[in-house]
């Protein structure tokens, strides 16, 4: 609910101009649009799926049978639940029991047909999820606490174990088809954003004595990420997401022999794959300025073939036994949909289609650390427009070509839209990605002053009525910006940010402060001139805006008493502010309560910003 801030001479007096009935009723119908993901389905029973769907308001699971068309909700909670995979006979669901939405929980079980939920592996203690990967005869359930990463071996008729303990993050990533190996990912050798993977023999590793069958590290700055097993029994090959030359390609490594095969594909994205299921040819998706492609690439021949999908965002992607692929698309201007390759729609529990939005115009700007590439959409208006500038959390993210009620509500509401797919994004290359390194949140604000200074210069944004907005990361430089840029905002709205980064170090889960102490160069102990450097806390004499913040009480990756160490120094100096907090964690998995916090922006927004 609403906590204003104090009542200043600058307060504006003026309500904010209402929006029309017809307005507020199609942002809202984006919304409400019940959405669902990407169908899981069983290895060995393939017409049993899992999928997450808001249909009932909240993100919940529910399971599908295909043989006979039913659909059943699987999970019913109060804060939604967001985690869920299949066994691979189709018999069991697991999913994630967190506490309204902090993200600390445990597994629980559930038989596909319905039943009683039971705690899958009493033996594994609550914690953050690290990877699960369940097979027909053993589970491998990875969790992080402040102690460190835990990761477990749970045979399904004998007593769990663990086989792996470390102060630093590693993960399960991947149990063969025959359950015999199981891939970690790990960062024992310091940074985390750069991980080594190691693979173990499910039968007859212990903590005190691993049998690693194989091991790979690229080294310092390159990382490799464990995909997927091949998905035939005995198969011992290995794929492998590498980025050996700048950007994130494929390998396949059969790690029984040792040998390794680098997938040198002509596209000039980010790309990574699956399988298809009888292990002969990969299913690749290609990212590249905002935009995805699909391809499948033959393992015999290394013939590319690409399939035809309309422009837009594939969020996921299956091949499925018959050979035909599954998607999840969607673009700036069209709604998601679950959809076959080849055009038919696979999964929808909407009555009716959700209103269309507004294309994205590409926008490609020199910038200190190389050209950046924004995303424009404008108005039914007249330029320069009232601007916001929705900046993307992460940062290993990216804003794209896909559907996004909350840029749309902001168009709808008079506003010119810009991303800016700043320095530390992700799709641009290994460099682009690591360019912040050392110098966090200044570096991303250079690139967005660039394209703010460029888009001005065109005559697109005006310069006295551009407001900056952004959730997680895209929060944290939201209060950034308004006090180390105070000359070019007009106003900020700040989503579960970073406020004040030495306490959100104190308070964050320790996967968290293993990524900061890489991204920063130590801990705040070792270089606490370079956290503060970065820390919106320290630049909050300067604010001019007007901030309105929101705030999740549960929230595990930026604590509510780092947000609260910040809105204390607001108030002390008399700044606008105002205060927006919810029952829930890094964000909400509740439709309506999503509606009530882009409602509480816009009112502000249209206060401050007049469009």
């Amino acid at each position: 609910g609403w906590e204003d801030g104090p009542v200043t001479a600058e307060s504006p007096a003026v309500p904010a101009p209402p929006l029309p009935p017809e307005v507020t009723a199609r942002w809202q119908a984006r919304f409400r649009a019940p959405r669902v993901s990407l169908p899981d389905w069983a290895r060995a029973a393939p017409h049993r799926s899992l999928y997450s769907s808001d249909v009932s308001g909240v993100v919940e699971q529910y399971a599908w049978d295909r043989a006979t068309g039913s659909h059943r909700q699987v999970t019913d909670r109060p804060n939604g639940t967001l985690i869920a995979t299949l066994s691979p006979d189709g018999g069991t669901i697991w999913w994630f029991a967190d506490t309204d939405g902090d993200e600390f929980g445990v597994w629980h079980v559930q038989p596909f047909g319905g039943g009683d939920d039971r705690v899958a592996v009493p033996e594994v203690g609550p914690a953050y999820p690290a990877g699960l990967e369940v097979g027909s005869t053993v589970a491998a359930i990875g969790r992080s606490t402040d102690d460190g990463s835990e990761l477990w071996v749970a045979p399904l008729d004998g007593e769990p174990r663990v086989v792996y303990r470390h102060p630093d993050p590693a993960s399960v990533d991947a149990l063969s088809a025959d359950d015999e190996l199981l891939v970690v990912s790990h960062s024992e050798h310091g940074d985390p954003r750069y991980p080594a993977v190691r693979v173990l023999r499910t039968a007859t590793t212990t903590e005190d004595r691993p049998d690693v069958v194989a091991e790979k590290w690229d080294g310092e700055g390159r990382g490799l990420h464990a995909l997927s097993f091949a998905p035939l029994p005995g198969d011992r090959r290995l794929l492998v997401g590498h980025e050996r030359r700048g950007r994130e390609e494929l390998l396949v490594w059969d790690v029984a022999t040792g040998e390794e095969t680098e997938l040198v594909l002509d596209l000039p994205g980010d790309v990574t794959a699956g399988w298809y299921p009888d292990g002969s040819a990969l299913l690749v998706g290609h990212d590249h300025a905002a935009r995805t492609e699909l391809y499948r690439y033959d393992l015999g021949s290394g013939h590319l073939e690409r399939l035809d999908t309309p422009p837009g965002v594939v969020r996921g992607a299956t091949a499925r036994p018959d050979g035909t692929v599954e998607l999840a698309w969607s673009s700036s201007a069209r709604p998601p949909v679950i959809r076959r390759a080849d055009g038919p729609v696979v999964l929808s529990v909407r009555e009716q289609e959700p209103p269309e939005a507004y294309p994205v115009e590409d926008r490609w700007v020199p910038g200190p650390g190389g050209d950046v590439h924004a995303l424009l959409v404008r108005p039914d208006r007249p330029a320069p427009y009232a601007t916001a500038f929705l900046l993307h959390g992460g940062p290993e993210s990216l804003d794209d070509d896909s559907y996004r009620a909350r840029r749309a509500a902001y168009v709808d509401a008079g506003y010119a839209v810009v991303h800016v797919n700043y320095r530390g994004s992700s799709g641009y290359g290994s460099a682009w990605r690591d360019a912040l390194t050392g110098r966090p949140g200044l570096t991303e604000l250079e690139d967005v002053g660039a394209v703010f200074d460029a888009l001005v210069a065109e005559g697109v944004v005006d310069p006295r009525r551009a407001l900056v907005t952004g959730g997680s990361w895209g929060g944290f430089l939201t209060l950034l910006g308004l006090g180390t840029q105070p000359e070019r905002w007009a106003a900020g709205i700040a989503e579960v940010p970073v406020a004040d980064y030495l306490a959100a170090y104190e308070d964050e889960m320790e996967g968290l402060r293993a990524y900061d102490r890489a991204l920063f160069g130590g801990s705040p102990d070792e270089v606490h001139d370079v956290y503060v450097r970065s820390s919106p806390i320290t630049y909050v004499d300067a604010v001019a805006a007007p901030v309105l913040v929101v705030a999740g009480a549960n929230d595990p990756r930026c604590p509510i008493r780092q947000i609260d160490n910040y809105l204390a120094d607001l108030a002390r100096l008399g700044k606008r502010h105002e205060v927006y907090r919810f029952d829930a964690g890094h964000g909400s998995l509740v439709i309506e309560e999503t509606i009530r916090q882009m409602e509480v922006a816009l009112e502000f927004a249209l206060r401050h910003v007049r469009p």
